[in-house]
């Protein structure tokens, strides 16, 4: 079977997809798999690093970009459109996924003009733009929270979870090796995140405290990198600095303790491989979909949130002090994220797709 993945843009929507990918190249050694993306998206900087080939399309995302994003958005939808059809043609799909992002629309919907069959994933639990419009189409539609379902006709909707790459669940049946230090990661998504940090860059004299009793790995983005690692240098304290973390799942199979936002992505990988989190949601984010994520990881005993208009180094220094001299509190962390983890998402979202090709051939 032929599969194409279409979207991408940002982390949240292109790791989903690698996670589906994995799944259905693992089902057979025949299988193939070929993305649809932007120049300007995450995709286009890593998709050749994990192995997969990419075609890219001509098209950008309009809300709320003002009247000259709009003319401009609205004039390469059919260039878009026609862009699509022709990698459909070259590559003779069975069956086109959109993983959200701006590049899934104009693939899928050219899939359906082709009577190919479709699905989209939604990870958040307020669906975006392009995955309201494109769920009228699709044959199938996979969510990973189940109030998402109102969302979109229900007879389409399949609750299967956020996939994620195996590798993250590698951590859940391998023995923890035995360290003298904690080790924290810190990342903001894969463009970084100013707030997040802002605020350990304040910490860091309180964080002096225990530098001999933790290590850290941060991912900054590339703005702001050279100064992240100017303040860990000053202060004296062991860091791992980097504006992209490519092996993300071996960062996280070392980790004890994980500080990001609020994604759902990230909170699906989290969750997969057991750890335990400090949340800092995005406050932008549309419809909140980010404070609702780290609430419902919370309210699960989770993670521990902390508001951006709260955040400070000192509060900060305060929550990550707190949970890493308590070993009983880190380990009930790990416990309830452990059962939120959701490891055969792949695997259900791979099952249905090729049960809804053999039901359409």
């Amino acid at each position: 079977m032929r599969m194409i993945i279409a979207g991408g843009g940002t982390g949240g929507h292109l790791f989903p997809g690698i996670a589906i990918a994995e799944e259905f190249l693992k089902r057979n050694e025949k299988n193939k798999v070929l993305f649809i993306g932007t120049k300007r998206g995450i995709e286009s900087r890593l998709l050749d690093k994990f192995g997969y080939e990419l075609k890219k399309i001509d098209v950008e995302g309009v809300k709320g970009r003002g009247m000259k994003a709009l003319i401009k958005g609205a004039y390469q939808i059919p260039k878009s459109l026609w862009q699509s059809a022709r990698i459909l043609k070259q590559f003779q799909p069975d069956i086109v996924f959109g993983v959200g992002g701006y590049a899934s629309g104009p693939a899928v919907l050219a899939a359906y003009l082709m009577n190919i069959p479709t699905a989209i994933a939604e990870q958040n639990a307020a669906p975006g733009v392009t995955n309201k419009i494109l769920g009228r189409f699709v044959d199938k539609i996979f969510i990973t929270y189940a109030q998402t379902q109102n969302c979109f006709p229900k007879k389409k909707v399949v609750l299967s979870g956020n996939p994620v790459r195996a590798s993250f669940a590698v951590e859940r049946i391998q023995a923890k090796e035995k360290k003298n230090c904690r080790q924290l990661l810190i990342f903001g998504g894969s463009q970084g995140a100013e707030a997040i940090n802002k605020s350990v860059m304040e910490m860091l004299p309180q964080l002096q405290s225990m530098k001999d009793r933790i290590r850290i790995v941060h991912q900054t983005g590339l703005k702001q990198m050279e100064e992240v690692k100017k303040a860990y240098r000053q202060s004296g304290i062991e860091a791992v600095v980097t504006d992209f973390i490519i092996d993300m799942s071996g960062a996280y199979a070392q980790a004890d303790l994980i500080i990001c936002r609020a994604g759902a992505t990230s909170l699906a990988e989290i969750t997969v491989a057991g750890k335990a989190a400090v949340l800092i949601p995005y406050p932008w984010a549309a419809n909140d979909h980010q404070l609702k994520n780290a609430l419902a990881m919370s309210d699960a005993g989770a993670a521990v949130v902390i508001i951006e208009k709260e955040l400070s180094g000192e509060k900060l220094f305060g929550v990550i002090d707190n949970i890493l001299r308590d070993g009983e509190k880190l380990r009930r962390l790990e416990e309830n994220s452990a059962r939120l983890g959701k490891v055969e998402a792949a695997a259900t979202i791979v099952d249905v797709s090729v049960q809804l090709v053999t039901k359409k051939n």
